[in-house]
């Protein structure tokens, strides 16, 4: 039978259901992601620890312990991708982090931990080191990505750890050498994962224990050695360095990542400088960048 009408043709139907947006795999997509930014260096000779990088997930738990992010919303095209490195280890203080970027979602560095100094303010705080004056933690800096840093109150030597995604480090009195704070979970590539956890402080004396870094890939601080670096791809925070008569440097943050969802079958192209890998986790492809610079991007479709 001839069709006499396209409106009542399954031609037509088709057409219509070709052009409903977000529908049935179609585009633009709902995306889920984490982007985790670079973890905060430790300081030196009895250093604070370096703060987390910046946590922001839409699945799971996101740093600072608020609400989950919103998933995105993306067309087809090309979007900036960026992952954070570690700041560097052993200054006075220890440096910050580098920003991660997915689309529109950026994440701020970990703050370093300091050296006589308060800790410096980042996507969590570094924690602070005193000489017989109280120093403060570094503010994790913008909120809702993760914690402060400890606080050192003392009249004599104290070093406190780096705030993680999942929890603030705790303050430090005389003596004492804080731990890291932990970091948050999210099971976006199908396990659950600990991300961003702070650095562990520094320590001066065989009796006073250095602190332990934060789940989630944040460095242990050191006695007689230098700090231990932050996990890669954790943004976990590096552990401060310790002086047994010799002063040593602080660990290097970890490097950040970006992980990210799109419906299996949909097409993504990374361009040249991106280190990556995907697997299928039910209906989606989930992808998991490592290493991606400022001019890198992901284009889909």
């Amino acid at each position: 039978m001839a069709v006499t009408s396209m409106r009542k043709s399954s031609i037509y139907d088709f057409a219509k259901y070709n052009s409903m947006t977000g529908a049935f795999g179609l585009p633009p997509y709902t995306v889920n992601y984490v982007v985790v930014a670079g973890g905060g260096g430790g300081a030196s000779n009895i250093g604070g620890g370096g703060g987390a990088g910046g946590m922001r997930s839409s699945v799971g738990a996101t740093g600072g312990g608020g609400a989950l992010e919103t998933p995105l919303i993306l067309s087809l095209g090309t979007h900036s991708l960026v992952v954070g490195a570690g700041g560097a280890g052993g200054g006075a203080p220890g440096a910050t982090g580098g920003q991660s970027i997915f689309g529109s979602v950026t994440s701020a560095g970990g703050g370093g931990g300091g050296k006589n100094s308060n800790g410096v303010a980042g996507g969590s705080g570094g924690g602070s080191e005193s000489e017989g004056v109280s120093k403060t933690g570094g503010s994790a800096s913008p909120s809702g990505q993760g914690f402060k840093g400890g606080d050192s109150t003392s009249a004599a030597l104290s070093s406190a750890g780096g705030g993680g995604a999942g929890a603030a480090a705790v303050d430090v009195t005389n003596n004492q050498s804080g731990d890291g704070g932990n970091g948050a979970v999210s099971a976006i590539s199908g396990a659950s994962v600990t991300y961003a956890g702070g650095g562990g402080a520094g320590a001066y004396v065989n009796s006073q224990p250095p602190g332990t870094g934060g789940t989630g890939g944040g460095g242990n601080g050191a006695y007689s050695s230098v700090g231990s670096s932050g996990t890669a791809n954790t943004g976990g925070g590096g552990g401060g360095g310790g002086n047994n008569g010799t002063a040593y440097a602080g660990g290097a943050g970890g490097s950040g990542v970006v992980i990210f969802t799109l419906p299996t079958g949909t097409a993504a192209t990374f361009s040249g400088g991106v280190t990556q890998t995907s697997a299928v986790v039910g209906v989606n492809t989930v992808y998991t960048v490592t290493a991606a610079g400022p001019s890198d991007t992901v284009t889909i479709g």
